[in-house]
Parts: C-alpha cells; sequence; structure tokens
C-alpha cells in the first residue's frame, strides 16, 4: 500500500511541475498576438447580415401577401397557416395545416377553422367556405385565393 503511494508521489511530483513550467519564449507570444491582431481585423472587415431567426418560418410571408384586414388580427385565420399534408379516402378525407410556431392542426371535411369549414380537397388543395357562401383555397405553395365556386 505505502509503496502505490510512493508511486503516485513521485508520479505527481514529476510530471506535476514539468506542467506548470513556462517554456515560452518571447517570439512565440509575439506570433500569437499578431495572429490574433489578424483575426480581429478579419472580423470587423466583414460586412454586417440583417439577423434573421432562421427558425420563424413563414412569418414573414404572410405580411407580404394580400391579407383581407378583417383575417389580420384572428389567430385562427387560413392566412396564417401553410398547408402542410392531404390525405384523402374513401371515407375520411384530413388535412395537416401548419403555423409559425410549428404547431399542426390536423382536420377533417366538415371541421371548422375559425370562421371558415373545410368541405373539400383536392390533389394539391384544400377547400374552405366562408359564412357568406364564398370559398378560400390553399395550395402547398402557400397561394391563399377567394372564389365564388371551385
Amino acid at each position: 500500500m505505502n509503496f502505490f503511494k510512493n508511486i503516485l508521489i513521485i508520479f505527481f511530483i514529476l510530471f506535476g511541475t514539468a506542467s506548470f513550467a513556462d517554456n515560452h519564449d518571447q517570439s512565440q507570444s509575439n506570433n500569437n498576438d499578431n495572429q490574433l491582431n489578424e483575426i480581429q481585423q478579419e472580423l470587423q472587415d466583414d460586412e454586417e447580415v440583417p439577423l434573421n431567426d432562421p427558425f420563424a418560418g413563414n412569418e414573414g410571408l404572410n405580411a407580404l401577401s394580400n391579407v383581407p384586414e378583417e383575417e389580420q388580427d384572428e389567430p385562427m385565420s387560413i392566412y396564417n397557416f401553410k398547408l402542410l399534408g392531404l390525405i384523402s379516402g374513401k371515407d375520411h378525407s384530413y388535412i395537416s395545416l401548419g403555423d409559425s410556431a410549428g404547431e399542426v392542426i390536423t382536420l377533417t371535411i366538415g371541421q371548422n377553422l375559425g370562421k371558415i369549414k373545410l368541405v373539400d380537397l383536392r390533389l394539391t388543395e384544400a377547400i374552405f367556405q366562408k359564412d357568406d357562401e364564398t370559398y378560400v383555397i390553399i395550395d402547398f405553395n402557400n397561394q391563399i385565393r377567394e372564389a365564388n365556386e371551385y
């Protein structure tokens, strides 16, 4: 037991003092300072890039489109969602809509999304009916259009 203690003490004394020794010479520290100055200069020369959140999704997309005034403040407006997927079957049909926060809503034919009702779907688009018997159609390119008939 004492033998192992002695070996460990000798090991720490030999290698411990070697690690604390400062063997840097002045020229090496000057080279490091020059490299640091070059890196700082390169960072200052880079042009400024606008700060965008890459995880914001399509939040900015809806601000540029023609959103009706009555739909702008409503959180369950079709203009706040993007068509993610659709499944059409013999008995049931479903669509999935995603918002800018990443939350997904799944609707079936006949369910409401806010003030509009999902009435039909095609291969690449979903058709909603408004209260005034007009239709709102959304496709996978996030293009939303209103129509009198579909």
